[in-house]
C-alpha cells in the first residue's frame, strides 16, 4: 500500500503541473516544484539533527524505566481489567501480561518496544482461536485499542513542533490527551456494543466510570478558563508531566540500585540507532509531500473540501490540517510528512499546525496496524475490525477539531 501511496503522490503532482502549465498558463510551475523537491530533501537532514538528539535523550531514560520494572508493574495493575474486557482469555493466560505491557509501552511512547510486544501478544491470542483465519473477539479487541492509540506523552510530536521553532513545544500536550481520550474510549464502546460485553461488571464500571467521571471533572475545570489560560495550563502540564516522569524513572532505577548513566547511555545508543534509519523514510515522504503542495495538487483539493465546508456555513480553518488527519489511517510516514510540511507553510504556532499536530497524536495508522497485526498470525476475516476501528479515528478527528477550536481558535 505504501508503495502504491508514494507512487501516487507524484503522478499527481506531475498531472498538477501539466495542468498549470498547459491550461492555467504557469511555465514557472516546474521551477518552483524542482526547488521545493531541494528544501524538503534539506529540511529532512534539519529534522534528523533533532531527531537524534530527541530519540537519544528519551530512549536513555525509557531504557531505565524498563529496568526499573516500572512496565510490568503497570501490566500488574490492568490485568484485572482486560480479564473482563476479553472474557475469552482464560484468566492467567501469557496474552494478558503481554497485552498489558502493550498498552503501559504505548502510553510511555515506547514504540520500539510496543510492536514487537503486541505482535507476540496477537500470536498468544491466536493460540486461542478455534478458527485460525477468522479474528476472535479478544484479537479485535486489542487491535482496536491499539489503533486509537491512546499516549500519555507525544515525544515525538514535541520534537517536531522544537525542531520547526515552535516557542514552547509543549503547547499541544493537553488537546492531544483529550482527542486521544475520545478516541479510544469510543473505540472500546464500538467493540464493547458489537461483542457485548458486560459493561455493567463491578471492576468494569469501577475503571471506566472513574474514567469517565474524572474527563468530565477536568473538561468542566477547564470549561472556565480562558483561550490564554487554556495555553498556559496545557504549556504547564505537558512540561511537568514530562519532567515528572523523568524523576520517577531516575526514582524507580535509584530504589533498583541500578547504574542510571550505564542505563542511560545503553538506551542512548538504541534511540541513535532507531533514528538514523527513519531518515530515508522521512525524506522520501516529505519531497513527495512538497511535490504536491508545489504543484498546486494539494490546494485544488483543499479548495473543494473548502468550498463544500462553506456552503454548509461552517468555518473553514480546520480544512488546512485535513489532509493530516485523513492520511494518518493509511501511512504514519505521510501524515508525519505532511504535518510538517504544513508548519512549514503555515508557521509552527498557526492554527491548521496545531490542529495537524493533534491529528498525528490522537489517531493511529490504522490499516498497517491491521495489516501488521493480523498478517504476523495469518487472519483473513477481519470481521468487525475495521469499521470499530474507524469508529475511533472519526471520534479522534472530531474530538481535536472541536478541542483545537476550543484551546486556539
Amino acid at each position: 500500500m505504501l508503495n502504491t501511496l508514494w507512487v501516487l503522490f507524484f503522478v499527481v503532482a506531475a498531472s498538477s503541473g501539466l495542468y498549470h502549465w498547459l491550461i492555467l498558463g504557469q511555465a514557472d510551475i516546474f521551477s518552483q516544484m524542482v526547488q521545493s523537491l531541494f528544501a524538503m530533501a534539506e529540511l529532512s537532514v534539519q529534522i534528523m539533527i533533532v531527531l537524534f538528539g530527541t530519540l537519544s535523550l528519551w530512549l536513555g531514560f525509557l531504557r531505565i524505566a524498563e529496568k526499573a520494572g516500572l512496565i510490568e508493574k503497570l501490566a500488574r495493575w490492568l490485568t484485572p481489567l482486560f480479564t473482563r474486557l476479553m472474557p475469552g482469555v482464560p484468566a492467567g493466560h501469557p496474552a494478558l501480561g503481554l497485552i498489558t505491557l502493550n498498552f503501559a509501552a504505548n502510553g510511555l511512547g515506547l514504540d520500539n518496544a510496543a510492536t514487537p510486544i503486541g505482535l507476540r501478544a496477537m500470536r498468544a491470542l491466536q493460540e486461542l482461536n478455534p478458527d485460525p483465519k477468522t479474528a476472535t473477539n479478544a484479537q479485535i479487541l486489542f487491535l482496536v485499542l491499539n489503533t486509537s492509540s491512546l499516549t500519555l506523552l507525544p515525544i515525538s510530536i514535541f520534537m517536531y513542533r522544537l525542531q520547526q521553532g515552535a516557542a514552547d513545544p509543549t503547547l499541544v500536550f493537553l488537546p492531544i490527551l483529550l482527542a486521544t481520550t475520545a478516541s479510544s474510549l469510543a473505540g472500546l464502546l464500538a467493540v464493547a456494543l458489537v461483542q457485548r460485553i458486560r459493561l455493567g461488571d463491578p471492576i468494569l464500571l469501577l475503571w471506566l466510570g472513574s474514567l469517565l467521571l474524572l474527563l468530565g471533572l477536568f473538561i468542566a475545570s477547564l470549561a472556565t478558563l480562558s483561550a490564554a489560560a487554556l495555553n498556559h495550563f496545557s504549556s504547564l502540564l505537558g512540561n511537568l508531566s514530562l519532567l515528572g516522569v523523568i524523576a520517577l524513572f531516575l526514582w524507580a532505577g535509584w530504589r533498583k540500585k541500578l547504574a542510571l548513566y550505564d542505563q542511560f547511555i545503553e538506551g542512548a545508543k538504541e534511540g541513535f540507532e532507531v533514528a538514523k534509519n527513519l531518515l530515508p523514510y522521512l525524506l522520501a515522504m516529505l519531497c513527495a509531500i512538497g511535490l504536491l503542495r508545489a504543484s498546486g495538487a494539494l490546494e485544488i483539493a483543499l479548495s473543494g473540501i473548502r468550498w463544500v465546508v462553506d456552503s454548509l456555513g461552517v468555518d473553514n480553518r480546520f480544512v488546512d490540517a485535513l489532509p493530516t488527519a485523513l492520511m494518518k489511517p493509511f501511512s504514519g510516514g505521510a501524515a508525519r510528512a505532511l504535518l510538517i510540511e504544513t508548519m512549514q507553510h503555515h508557521g509552527v504556532d498557526s492554527f491548521a499546525a496545531l490542529l495537524a499536530a493533534t491529528f498525528q497524536g490522537s489517531t493511529e495508522t490504522t490499516f498497517y496496524v491491521l495489516a501488521v497485526y493480523f498478517g504476523a498470525v495469518g487472519i483473513q476475516r477481519a470481521r468487525h475490525a475495521i469499521p470499530c476501528a474507524l469508529i475511533a479515528d472519526a471520534a479522534g478527528i472530531s474530538a481535536a477539531i472541536a478541542v483545537s477550536y476550543w484551546f486556539f481558535a
